[in-house]
């Protein structure tokens, strides 16, 4: 059995980074020198991973693609600071989880205001099977709310996103046997918070 400490990473088991390959660090180097079209390069490779890690800390993908932006632009004003042994995605999903954290925070008060007042705008009745299938709906939200953030990122990232668990690792800069260990403890939660919704509809 793993035990919840098992769940947090030492500095010794965290996974070595592996280096970029030689196009990645080729374009790198090109933008450091000032090619700065360079970057469109790393900006395909990425995209796809730091608008995942954006939209999953923030639920709203025009805020995700803000932050995505934001950290794109950080990331290549800091280039010349870049080590060009290391990979590049790291750097930008980490520059990106800071942002989308400060972003969150940042708009927590007009966020919940605003939710509230959607919630109550849009309480209409619907067919029987409508109901049913918003009360479930509703039910796996409220269940995945409830799970610690981290392994609410990897079930989302793992299941909903199709990223797998190394790639996963990478994003948040855990070991894949850390993403596994959350992975496990997330489903089994969520088994058990839905089926005591279940236990209550029926």
């Amino acid at each position: 059995m793993v035990s919840a400490g098992e769940g947090e990473d030492s500095p010794d088991s965290l996974p070595v980074p592996a280096p970029p390959d030689p196009e990645e660090a080729a374009a790198i180097i090109r933008v450091q020198q000032g090619e700065t079209e360079q970057f469109e390069l790393l900006v395909r490779r990425y995209m796809r991973g730091a608008f995942a890690v954006a939209f999953r800390l923030l639920g709203h993908r025009e805020d995700a693609e803000d932050v995505v932006q934001e950290a794109l632009l950080a990331a290549l004003a800091n280039i010349r600071t870049f080590d060009t042994a290391r990979r590049f995605g790291p750097w930008l999903y980490r520059i990106v989880f800071t942002r989308g954290l400060n972003f969150r925070k940042s708009r927590a008060r007009r966020q919940t205001e605003s939710l509230d007042r959607d919630q109550f705008a849009s309480r209409e009745p619907g067919p029987v099977a409508g109901a049913e299938r918003a009360a479930l709906k509703e039910a796996v939200q409220a269940a995945l709310a409830r799970l610690p953030e981290r392994q609410r990122m990897v079930v989302q990232l793992f299941e909903l996103d199709g990223f797998s668990g190394a790639e996963i690792g990478v994003m948040l800069g855990i070991p894949a046997g850390t993403v596994r260990w959350h992975l496990h403890e997330a489903r089994r939660s969520l088994r058990e918070l839905l089926s005591q919704f279940e236990e209550s509809a029926g």
